[in-house]
């Protein structure tokens, strides 16, 4: 990859229960369509790592409108660069500490602080089994009964935090960087 600097695109909830899909290779197509450079997927989730020399906001808003020219639908994108990828990783409150199942790790990705309301809700949510650690712009989440009967893994929409978020579990969040740091 070359042209510009890496990004990570997350996109919230396409492929999940058969709604929203989107094919990894039109993915694919629609980030070359718009100009963005060297574009690789992971998994069949919403994940894109490409390089562009284009400010955030902008690139984000050209995903989120060719998303919608080309399905139908509307889709939130979160972009990290990974050099705040790294960050976020190295962030990880778990990594310290008894031996955590790391298919139990997720990270949830803001596109801006939550205030204080949500941090509240949040909190009351969690359950004794659970931990939940706030960074500036990520939750970190440890989920040992797993994600699908969790309180906490629910409450992670836009309406309820108030910002676009969509989460990863741990080995997701690593290989997106592996991705976006191959070819450096």
């Amino acid at each position: 990859m070359s042209s510009g600097q890496p990004f990570i695109c997350l996109i919230r909830g396409v492929n999940v229960g058969g709604n929203k899909l989107l094919k990894m290779d039109a993915l694919r197509s629609l980030c070359d369509a718009i100009g963005l450079k060297g574009a690789k997927t992971y998994l069949q989730s919403g994940n894109v790592v490409f390089c562009s020399s284009l400010d955030r906001k902008v690139l984000a808003k050209r995903i989120e409108d060719g998303i919608r020219k080309a399905t139908g639908f509307e889709a939130k994108v979160i972009l990290r660069t990974a050099s705040e990828m790294r960050a976020v990783i190295a962030a990880n409150p778990f990594t310290a500490g008894p031996q955590r199942n790391p298919k139990a790790f997720l990270v949830a990705f803001l596109d801006g602080e939550i205030g204080k309301e949500a941090r509240a809700l949040l909190m009351k949510l969690k359950i004794d089994s659970e931990e939940l650690h706030f960074g500036d712009r990520e939750l970190y989440l440890y989920l040992p009964d797993g994600i699908a009967g969790s309180k906490l893994s629910n409450a992670l929409t836009e309406k309820k935090l108030g910002v676009n978020v969509t989460a990863r579990n741990w080995n997701t969040v690593n290989a997106l960087l592996e991705m976006a740091e191959e070819g450096r």
